[in-house]
């Protein structure tokens, strides 16, 4: 067998990512606080990106009175995005371009809008400083007559509990850590256990339930009992069982659970650290006359442009020994900033697209609400808007629309199908709702079962199995039917 080299001549094709794709990519699926994080970054490593002023901004999205009715987005701005080319990937990213002119006359980052100042959303959710469990305690047992010692156990018994002010840590551990007897941590923990919320400081719910029972003051035998024995019974609402095994009377037990039923097992959850943070949304979407309003949300990005202060150093560049790698280093950023500046304007205008398709495809849940939410998957709208799917789906990641019916993430929007007896369909969403509604207006005494609610369904001409009904109560975390019941 001969070995031989030959020369074949083959054609084929292959995807290259080029850097601007990439990062268009990257930008695309980042969050609004994310992209903010990276402009940040970008500016600190890049010498030429600077961030204008609010005021140089305002004087350069100014226009005509005329104008602002007319149109959404600006006409200065419209000219700015037809001169900027789209990002596809085509080319290796090393062509000459002139800077120069560049310089001269590239806008800002972003695609600007005419917003007034009444139509951004007001601010109801406020951040503010609240009370710690830790600091609460902390207080309470510095102003109870502990001697040194009982003030040192007593700031590690503080220190171990968990959000729900249970302890995590046992009477050993404290006690090995502090060097003390058993017996006595044993006696400051009872002490503890006598601070406001009631309940604090114990070792699991039996005895939290205990020590609120305590400081109430229920002397009731039974409320102990029930506790103590019988709270697995009392999960499943048994109170039957519990009627049976103590021998009394089951308007006992119902008394006694009612007694049980407001004590609160997490006493420690009204100071949680946990805070709700507030979602600021990328679009807002608004209702003018009969038709629907789109503006990007921008307020909070840093706008962009090109520092007009490297124009004169390029000018005296020529006289510098090394030149050529300082003119390298300045076209290099010079790249890098373009392309940033770019893909941000090819998010914005993405984004404003798929927005302006749900709008269109989900007309009726904009004008009625979730029962006309239509079934709707990210090839609909990348087809509408001439798109890959897995574009659509990088533009609904983490990215939340502002409307008239509330704050909604764009997935929010996207719902498989569910067919009906008619022949039409309907979004699952839909049909969450309803169950939450048939669960909303059920007799408490006697709560709809998942057959039950099967049967309601079926009579809207919605045929699904009762399996599919009990995960869609999962989801929603709805209780089942036995949990749900109220004897009193």
């Amino acid at each position: 067998m001969a070995f031989e080299l030959k020369q074949n001549l083959k054609l084929t094709q292959q995807l290259v990512m080029t850097p601007q794709l990439q990062q268009a990519i990257k930008l695309l699926q980042l969050s609004r606080l994310e992209l903010v994080d990276l402009i940040s970054q970008e500016i600190e490593e890049n010498p030429l990106l600077e961030e204008i002023a609010s005021d140089d901004y305002q004087e350069d999205a100014a226009v005509p009175e005329s104008d602002t009715n007319d149109t959404v987005v600006e006409r200065e701005e419209i000219k700015t995005i037809e001169r900027t080319e789209e990002i596809t990937g085509e080319g290796d990213g090393k062509e000459e371009f002139d800077w120069n002119n560049y310089l001269e006359d590239y806008g800002p980052t972003g695609v600007r809008y005419d917003r007034k100042d009444d139509e951004t959303p007001s601010w109801d959710n406020m951040l503010m400083v609240k009370a710690q469990l830790v600091d609460h305690l902390m207080w309470q047992l510095k102003l109870s007559r502990f001697s040194e010692a009982e003030m040192k156990v007593g700031e590690q018994i503080i220190g171990n509990l968990d959000n729900n002010g249970y302890l995590v840590a046992s009477i050993e551990e404290i006690a090995a850590q502090e060097g003390v007897d058993t017996c006595f941590v044993e006696s400051v923990l009872i002490k503890i256990q006598e601070f406001d919320p009631p309940g604090i400081a114990a070792r699991d719910i039996k005895e939290c339930l205990l020590i609120q029972a305590r400081i109430l003051g229920v002397l009731s035998p039974l409320v102990e009992m029930i506790i103590k024995e019988h709270l697995k019974d009392l999960e499943t609402k048994n109170y039957t069982n519990i009627s049976r095994k103590l021998k009394v009377s089951l308007s006992d037990v119902l008394q006694a659970v009612i007694v049980i039923s407001n004590m609160d097992p997490k006493p420690g959850g009204i100071y949680s650290e946990e805070r709700i943070d507030t979602i600021i949304p990328d679009v807002y979407v608004f209702k003018s006359g009969d038709e629907y309003k789109i503006i990007l949300n921008d307020d909070g990005l840093p706008k962009l442009r090109i520092s007009n202060f490297y124009k004169e150093i390029m000018s005296g560049i020529g006289a510098c020994p090394d030149a050529e790698n300082s003119k390298k280093y300045i076209r290099e950023r010079m790249q890098s900033a373009t392309w940033l500046i770019k893909s941000i304007q090819q998010r914005h205008r993405t984004i404003y697209k798929v927005t302006e398709s749900i709008l269109k495809l989900q007309r009726e849940f904009f004008d009625y609400g979730i029962t006309c939410l239509k079934p709707l998957v990210l090839r609909d709208i990348a087809d509408d808007v001439e798109m890959h799917e897995s574009t659509i789906s990088r533009v609904v990641t983490n990215k939340y629309m502002h409307t008239p019916r509330g704050i909604f993430e764009l997935k929010y929007f996207f719902s498989s199908r569910i067919q009906m007896s008619s022949g039409d369909t309907v979004a699952s969403k839909s049909v969450k709702e309803e169950i939450k509604k048939m669960v909303s207006s059920e007799d408490p005494k006697k709560p709809y079962s998942d057959s039950d609610i099967v049967k309601l369904l079926k009579k809207t001409g919605v045929s699904i199995a009762r399996r599919t009904v009990a995960k869609y109560r999962e989801m929603m975390a709805i209780l089942p039917s036995s949990k749900r019941k109220k004897y009193f």
